[in-house]
């Protein structure tokens, strides 16, 4: 099976989102956007939006950005991973 970037939905250069998951209270919103302004990758502030778990201990945080290429997605991931804050990206 030739499984392309394309046939996965990515396409690049290109405008992709991240789902980043970890605690209410550490202001992760700011976080994220921080981390990916350090790392020159636009992020586009205006399409942040924040889930609260069902008992609001914990956040999904999601977050659109420009990606030039599949690496810098994979940076992207990788440094907010690498958050000590961070449970998990999507």
């Amino acid at each position: 099976m030739n499984d392309t970037p394309e046939q996965r939905g990515f396409v690049f250069p290109g405008t992709l989102e991240i789902s980043v998951m970890g605690a209410a209270d550490v202001g992760l919103d700011v976080l994220i956007l921080k981390t990916l302004e350090a790392m020159s990758i636009t992020a586009h502030p205006e399409t942040l939006r924040i889930k609260p778990s069902a008992k609001g201990n914990y956040v999904s945080v999601t977050v659109s950005f420009d990606a030039r290429n599949r690496e810098e997605y994979d940076v992207a991931h990788d440094a907010l991973r690498q958050l000590p804050e961070v449970k998990w990206t999507l």
